[in-house]
């Protein structure tokens, strides 16, 4: 499985509305609204690069308030939780 972080910026009128809408994409598990830079970190998990690239170029970039992403992909998770566990159990 690929894991990755996607960094969102959009029209400042449409945050939560960008923000429902991903949440309701294939592939993405979550979706956070941050400060800093950005306004939205959504987490993709999905098979393989190949879809990882659909996610992004074909899903993503359709969302219209969506001014900027840039897409970071995980190479190791260090945590204390097992998220696979958790997903399993339905939490």
């Amino acid at each position: 499985m690929i894991t990755s972080f996607i960094l969102i910026q959009t029209e400042r009128t449409k945050i939560t509305q960008v923000a429902e809408t991903l949440a309701d994409v294939d592939g993405i598990s979550e979706v956070y609204s941050v400060s800093g830079n950005y306004d939205l970190v959504a987490i993709a998990r999905v098979k393989d690069n190949d879809e990882l690239a659909t996610l992004v170029t074909n899903k993503i970039v359709d969302i219209e308030a969506i001014t900027k992403t840039e897409t970071m992909l995980a190479f190791r998770v260090y945590s204390k939780h097992d998220l696979d566990s958790m997903f399993s159990i339905g939490l």
